[in-house]
């Protein structure tokens, strides 16, 4: 179980991390707590939890499709690029 173990990584390092589970751990088990979409979004089942009660239990693609709070987090996220530990200018476009 993995309880927003990568919330202080970067995107970069969070998918490092993902692509490691996948490929030496791919039978086991993986329950992951996360606020990053993109740390879930690959997952078999996402729960979405509003003010502790559930909210949605499904994929990414029919979450997006079917789960209002699902479908603004991402938004938002994805607004921001995802990664909210970038520089100010690498979000806003600069190199």
């Amino acid at each position: 179980m993995l309880d927003d173990s990568t919330s202080a990584c970067d995107n970069d390092t969070d998918r490092s991390i993902r692509q490691a589970f996948a490929k030496y751990l791919p039978d086991v088990t993986k329950i992951i707590i996360s606020q990053r979409i993109s740390s879930l979004q690959d997952c078999e089942r996402i729960l979405v939890l509003n003010n502790g009660r559930m909210s949605g239990w499904d994929t990414h693609e029919n979450l997006l499709k079917d789960n209002q709070i699902y479908k603004e987090i991402y938004a938002l996220q994805n607004e921001s690029g995802g990664d909210f530990d970038a520089p100010k200018a690498r979000k806003e476009g600069a190199k």
